[in-house]
């Protein structure tokens, strides 16, 4: 751990700085699973941090599921990932490790160029389907913490 508390970059291959800039400067569109309408929650902070980044962000959320559900961060929501209409650049995953599986499965499927998981939520498994697919994957660390290690 380094002396922020943190992994560093070169600690695992699903960090590799190389696939993380590539991410973090190229990807505009962030599909962002489990951004719901809670501004105390980390997905949402994350979620805006991205917009002042310059990236577009689609909320995925089972609320969504209702047509009179509220827009999140100025945004449409979708349901699933399945149900977004337009090509996705990472899909960034807002869920327990033990959930967090089929949504890169569901991000390989739509076609997604990318997959993020955050900071705790690690799947091995799902990380070699993922890479083995051709989709480069991020897990265990966040943008926000990442865009900081730049600062330095």
């Amino acid at each position: 751990m380094g002396p922020d508390g943190y992994r560093g970059a070169m600690s695992t291959a699903w960090q590799d700085p190389t696939t993380i800039d590539r991410m973090l400067d190229d990807a505009e569109t962030w599909a962002v699973v489990g951004l719901g309408d809670h501004p105390e929650r980390t997905a949402y902070s994350i979620a805006a941090l991205l917009q002042e980044r310059g990236k577009r962000v689609v909320p995925i959320h089972p609320m969504f599921a209702d047509p009179d559900a509220p827009t999140v961060l100025g945004e449409q929501g979708y349901a699933t990932l399945a149900d977004v209409p337009f090509p996705v650049d990472v899909v960034d995953v807002f869920r327990r490790s033990e959930a967090a599986g089929q949504f890169a499965d569901e991000a390989v499927a739509i076609g997604a160029g990318g997959v993020w998981f955050q900071l705790g939520v690690i799947d091995e498994d799902a990380f070699a389907r993922t890479t083995a697919a051709g989709v480069p994957m991020v897990m265990d660390t966040c943008p926000a913490i990442e865009w900081r290690k730049r600062s330095r």
